[in-house]
């Protein structure tokens, strides 16, 4: 693999980390030949901090290492793409990815994030409980959720027979979010189907 990659005149390419599950972009870091081959040996991401000018095993101090998948170049070899599954938080400040600003000041979510997003919110209703809610409602009951995913199917099946794309795309949101809901009480994430597609395409 280090054949492949072209470092920099200082030894350097820079290694872009992105959620196996979300492609959610995590951080951006750089490795050099030793980091490289130890992130593909172990199968946890190895970089090379240049403030500190050392090598750093990521979450060797948090504990918040990152399982390596994936490792990707680009068509010029001089860029990495770490597809990874994160034990942690990515970002020292806590955040879960390194970008979580915006330069306009906007947080708005792109759309790929919007299941990864949901996901996470439902988790924290099944953690939480709070009084009221209707996730918890539908995660105590699985006869129900399995009847609101049918009532939402068959919605979005009327609305594509003869309403508006707008409604279609409501009743194909709420589809989503129940199917979600449906995952989680069985403690299955939404990527367990997702994996199942890809392997139909083999």
């Amino acid at each position: 693999m280090s054949e492949t990659v072209v470092f920099d005149e200082k030894g350097l390419v820079p290694c872009v980390a992105q959620d196996w599950s979300t492609g959610e972009v995590l951080t951006l870091a750089y490795m050099n030949a030793e980091a490289l081959r130890l992130t593909l040996a172990t199968r946890e991401v190895h970089f090379y901090s240049r403030s500190r000018d050392r090598l750093w095993r990521k979450g060797e101090t948090s504990g918040n290492v990152m399982r390596l998948r994936r490792l990707r170049y680009d068509c010029d070899g001089d860029a990495l793409v770490a597809l990874v599954e994160p034990a942690g938080p990515a970002c020292h400040t806590g955040e879960r990815t390194c970008f979580f600003r915006d330069v306009e000041g906007d947080r708005e979510l792109a759309p790929h994030e919007a299941l990864a997003a949901l996901e996470r919110t439902l988790n924290d209703r099944r953690a939480e409980r709070p009084e009221g809610s209707y996730t918890v409602e539908l995660l105590a009951d699985r006869d129900l959720i399995g009847d609101k995913v049918r009532e939402e199917a068959d919605e979005v099946a009327r609305a594509a027979a003869g309403e508006s794309d707008e409604r279609v795309a409501e009743e194909a949101a709420d589809v989503l979010y129940h199917l979600e809901v449906l995952m989680l009480s069985r403690e299955l994430p939404l990527t367990t189907a997702l994996e199942v597609l890809n392997e139909r395409r083999r």
